[in-house]
């Protein structure tokens, strides 16, 4: 998997939604309350939001950078060999 695939799931909405439906899922099948499902989907999802904003701010501050040259200059000694 490339890097660019995983920044994808990480920003990916239904990457998250599949994340919260596995841990609903979980969280119910061990007889957890509602109202600690409730909020540890939000958690998973806020989460997620902020995940998917630092990811998508540096995809584009990398894409704002400019490129960096480096020149090089050879002096000539006007020397044949």
């Amino acid at each position: 998997m490339s890097k660019d695939d995983i920044i994808r799931k990480l920003t990916s909405r239904k990457f998250w939604l599949a994340v919260v439906a596995l841990v609903t899922g979980l969280l119910a099948a061990f007889n957890v309350d509602a109202g600690t499902i409730e909020k540890v989907s939000g958690i998973i999802m806020a989460a997620a939001s902020v995940v998917a904003y630092i990811v998508a701010e540096g995809m584009v501050d990398a894409g704002n950078a400019s490129p960096t040259v480096v020149v090089q200059q050879i002096e000539d000694t006007g020397k044949t060999e």
